[in-house]
């Protein structure tokens, strides 16, 4: 596998931005590890981190490179910030950046695939909200969502909630009053009637939550919204194992997705 440092402006945001990007690279001589591609294009998995970290994270607390290795699975880490991967009202347009430059822009630059059975999105935490938003809003472009440690929303307000907090929300949305977000790609829920109503293509959808986390009651309603639509239609699948909200359950269960998505091991592997 090679690994790409990457820097290059965003028209969306108006600025300069990271990426780090795994590319599968086939290898005779590699010690202690698969190292295969296959075909021309690479399937492509892309992977969002939560709202304390940034875009060098997941290869720094998890063996992602390894668990990609054996698939042939390239894998974009982009870094969002503290925007929710949202277009902000008071900030950058992360969304449009995530879910429409940033898969183009990096389809220039390396022979990633653009077919949709071969793209995916995982995250954690923010980045598990942010993958389900956005690979339901663009169902047409994502043959599976992964979303770890988080609920499809993670923004309930209440009143005990922190200045801080809502004041992250006004940055974010210019409101705490969610009703006004119904019908765009921050409504979750209303994304995945619609593909419904629409018969758009559905993403095959893995959910996975820490049965200590604190995300658990969002994570739930989440588990409840889906487990009630009518013969499964998103091949919803959830799972609740003992752990809170750490790179443990994430190195761990970032693997039960990638075993989900079933690509096939390249053959072949000589090491």
């Amino acid at each position: 596998m090679a690994l790409f440092h990457v820097n290059f402006f965003s028209e969306s945001l108006g600025m300069c931005v990271a990426c780090d990007v795994i590319l599968p690279q086939r290898a005779t001589k590699q010690i202690g590890m698969a190292a295969v591609a296959s075909g021309d294009k690479h399937p492509v998995l892309w992977l969002l981190h939560g709202a304390s970290d940034n875009h060098t994270i997941w290869q720094r607390r998890t063996s992602i490179e390894r668990y990609a290795a054996p698939l042939g699975l390239a894998v974009v880490m982009p870094n969002a910030h503290l925007s929710s991967y949202a277009d902000m009202k008071h900030g950058g347009k992360y969304y449009t950046y995530i879910s429409q430059e940033l898969p183009r822009i990096m389809r220039s630059m390396f022979p990633l695939s653009d077919k949709r059975e071969e793209n995916f999105i995982a995250g954690l935490s923010m980045g598990g909200a942010g993958c389900m938003k956005i690979g339901l809003a663009n169902p047409e472009h994502y043959a599976a969502i992964g979303c770890l440690s988080a609920g499809a929303v993670n923004r309930n307000v209440t009143n005990s909630l922190d200045p801080e907090r809502v004041a992250r929300m006004m940055r974010t949305y210019g409101t705490t009053d969610l009703s006004t977000l119904k019908g765009t790609e921050e409504d979750v829920f209303g994304s995945a009637q619609r593909i419904l109503d629409e018969n758009l293509p559905r993403p095959r959808i893995f959910h996975s939550v820490g049965s200590e986390d604190f995300v658990l009651a969002s994570a739930h309603e989440t588990r409840d919204f889906f487990q009630s639509l009518p013969g499964n239609p998103f091949d919803y699948t959830y799972e609740e194992h003992p752990g809170a909200h750490t790179w443990e359950y994430w190195d761990e269960h970032i693997q039960d997705f990638l075993k989900f998505i079933a690509l096939k091991p390249v053959d072949n592997i000589r090491n």
